[in-house]
């Protein structure tokens, strides 16, 4: 676990030479819920009224790759998960990516363990990716679900979307902003302590953190 979780944190540091590194995972089951009244604006002195009804409209798959180094997006909205949806997206990455070292984190869904699936795709685009699993139960490692954190408060909540098309809009057009200004994540964790066979504790992280600060 301490090994993987130290890997993939030295991706993140730094970049192996001429190479780039993409989080990339799924955000399934995103709905796209329509209010079925109108909100009712605050007021001195009461709060902004929601209807609680809702109409679905069916739900989407954000299939998602995030640039560690950069912090530039590329993502699609899908129907399904499948295995045939992600290969399709990877060969979108490819193609975004069309040279050097790909680095790719992911968690390990079984479409990402697919490993026959991938060797073919890897002989297509020349052995140039590289796939790095996260630990089981370690989905913090996995950079982009900040990202997905950060879609889900500013597209999602209190949204009323009043079609799949209008979520796909707007999941779109949310990308679209990051990339005009695209920003990566400052990633502070530096990994466990592997001399003693023991982890680094959080709280001792923060001590040495704190008595280091002034060196």
């Amino acid at each position: 676990f301490r090994q993987k979780v130290n890997e993939i944190c030295a991706l993140y540091r730094q970049a192996p030479k001429g190479s780039v590194v993409l989080s990339v995972d799924e955000k399934t089951g995103i709905q796209a819920i329509e209010r079925k009244h109108a909100d009712r604006a605050p007021a001195p002195g009461r709060a902004r009224r929601r209807e609680f009804e809702y109409i679905r409209h069916g739900t989407q798959t954000l299939i998602a790759a995030m640039d560690v180094h950069s912090g530039r997006v590329i993502g699609t909205c899908s129907d399904r998960r499948t295995q045939a949806d992600l290969v399709a997206f990877m060969e979108q990455v490819a193609q975004a990516y069309p040279k050097g070292r790909v680095h790719i984190v992911w968690d390990n869904l079984n479409t990402h363990r697919a490993q026959a699936v991938w060797e073919d795709f890897n002989v297509r685009h020349e052995h140039r990716f590289v796939f790095h699993f996260t630990p089981l139960h370690a989905s913090w490692v996995n950079q982009i679900e900040l990202l997905f954190g950060i879609y889900a408060r500013r597209v999602l909540r209190h949204a009323s979307h009043s079609s799949i098309e209008h979520l796909r809009e707007r999941t779109e057009a949310f990308m679209k902003q990051r990339n005009q200004a695209p920003k990566p994540f400052r990633w502070t964790f530096a990994g466990f302590e592997l001399q003693t066979g023991e982890p680094l504790r959080f709280k001792d992280h923060a001590k040495v953190r704190r008595t280091t600060k002034g060196r």
